[in-house]
């Protein structure tokens, strides 16, 4: 596993303490928990992360709907979609948030409906990765 460091973060926000650069906590700027999730997954993409750990989906919601259209489409995850085809944005319907168009590999594309596609009997069937 590669694992990327930062080499003197702490002793550069250590410093820009000391001169009173900025308020915020190193905490606060590297936490993207305040960060919204297409945000994270941007940053994500272009860092090459992959996944620590891997589980299957129990229950349908929203993000299973998604990473099931992700999966039939041959993807991981958005993460994996941003980084293959090179995108910041995935076309989303407004009204639900669920992904319209993704396009595969080998360059066709899938459209998908504005309701749910993956039916109950395919949720154990998504995989669900952690980063």
């Amino acid at each position: 596993m590669v694992t990327q460091e930062v080499p003197c973060i702490s002793r550069c926000i250590e410093e820009a303490h000391s001169l009173d650069e900025f308020s915020t906590s190193y905490k606060e700027v590297l936490n993207t928990s305040n960060m919204k999730k297409s945000e994270v997954s941007g940053v994500m993409a272009k860092a090459d992360i992959k996944p620590k750990s891997i589980y299957h989906a129990k229950k349908w919601s929203d993000d299973v709907e998604n990473l099931y259209r992700f999966q039939q489409a041959g993807y991981r995850d958005e993460v994996e979609y941003k980084q293959v085809k090179q995108v910041d944005m995935v076309e989303c319907w407004p009204e639900t948030g669920f992904v319209k168009k993704l396009q595969r590999r080998d360059n066709t594309f899938y459209y998908y409906d504005k309701q749910r596609e993956c039916e109950d009997k395919e949720v154990h069937k998504v995989k669900v990765y952690v980063y």
